[in-house]
């Protein structure tokens, strides 16, 4: 693999580069998300070794949205074990939007953790006393992927929790199903707290970083998740993670990756480095336009694809 200063030099250049793509607008359907500059831009990478730079607007704050799911899922797997998971989601791809729910009255369960309804039964699934306890669990256990303390943003907290009519069809609909239990309304809150944590590019480069060191935070040293259950995440990042293009992006990048509608993907090459891209302008699938150029173009460069065996360039 190239050194920090090889690929810090290619990012820098790739940020040039791309800062004038203009294609793609801003997410619509959450309406604190509209407020975006639809111009920020920035790249972070951190290395296993702790090491790592960030390129561009580097103050930018964003929340994970979708990006939460692969987090969250790991903390899923730490509570009640693999098999249960599987038992109430699976691993395949819907090929429908991440909100459909199209299937899910035949099926029963959500077909991965990476569309709404199964990210829902995820954060159904984290452990608590009660709904404020379960939400301190959880931000607790994201501040261990972000090196720092995880903070929520209430404004973009309130606007989802206003407009999430959808989200809790899916919520009652797996309840009836069985699929999921006990309290929907604080199941369904505590999704769209995950979804709401605000971070900066660096942090969640951090996460990235994270997932490749074997679920340790290679800044703070803390582990995140037990490295059992690290090849789950990344399987189900690689299949499911890039909404409905994750087939494209497995066959043309082959990162382990995951996207969020408020312009953000973060990308892991395992036992190298976590990789982080802000732009909020998407494309038609919900994936940053910017973040996506970006990383084709690394991987290519790279010959980061996962199953590309020819030696980096």
């Amino acid at each position: 693999m190239p050194t920090i200063t090889d690929i810090e030099s290619t990012l820098e250049s790739l940020h040039d580069r791309y800062r004038p793509l203009n294609t793609g607008a801003v997410a619509t359907y959450i309406p604190e998300l509209t407020k975006a500059d639809p111009d920020l831009f920035c790249i972070a990478v951190r290395f296993v070794d702790g090491s790592g730079f960030t390129i561009g607007d580097t103050d930018a704050r964003f929340t994970l949205q979708s990006c939460s799911k692969p987090l969250i899922l790991a903390q899923a797997l730490s509570t009640v074990g693999r098999d249960m998971v599987m038992r109430l989601t699976g691993v395949e791809p819907t090929g429908n939007s991440f909100s459909s729910m199209v299937g899910l009255d035949q099926i029963g369960k959500p077909l991965n953790p990476m569309v709404n309804a199964g990210a829902i039964v995820t954060a159904s699934l984290l452990p608590g006393d009660s709904a404020e306890d379960r939400y301190k669990r959880m931000r607790a256990n994201l501040s261990a992927y972000l090196g720092s303390e995880a903070e929520l943003d209430t404004a973009v907290y309130e606007s989802e929790l206003r407009t999430s009519d959808r989200n809790r069809a899916l919520a009652y609909l797996l309840k009836s199903k069985g699929t999921i239990e006990g309290d929907v309304k604080q199941h369904l809150d505590l999704y769209i707290r995950q979804c709401a944590i605000s971070v900066n590019t660096q942090q969640l480069a951090n996460a990235a970083a994270t997932l490749a060191n074997n679920g340790i935070n290679p800044v703070s040293n803390e582990r995140a998740v037990s490295v059992e259950y690290i090849k789950d995440i990344l399987v189900v990042m690689l299949m499911n993670g890039m909404y409905n293009y994750a087939g494209r992006w497995a066959y043309e990048v082959g990162i382990p990756a995951k996207s969020g509608v408020s312009g953000s993907i973060f990308g892991v090459v395992p036992g190298v480095m976590g990789i982080a891209v802000y732009s909020p302008r998407l494309d038609e699938y919900g994936n940053s336009t910017r973040g996506l150029a970006v990383f084709s173009d690394l991987s290519k460069r790279y010959n980061m694809h996962i199953f590309d065996q020819r030696d980096p360039k």
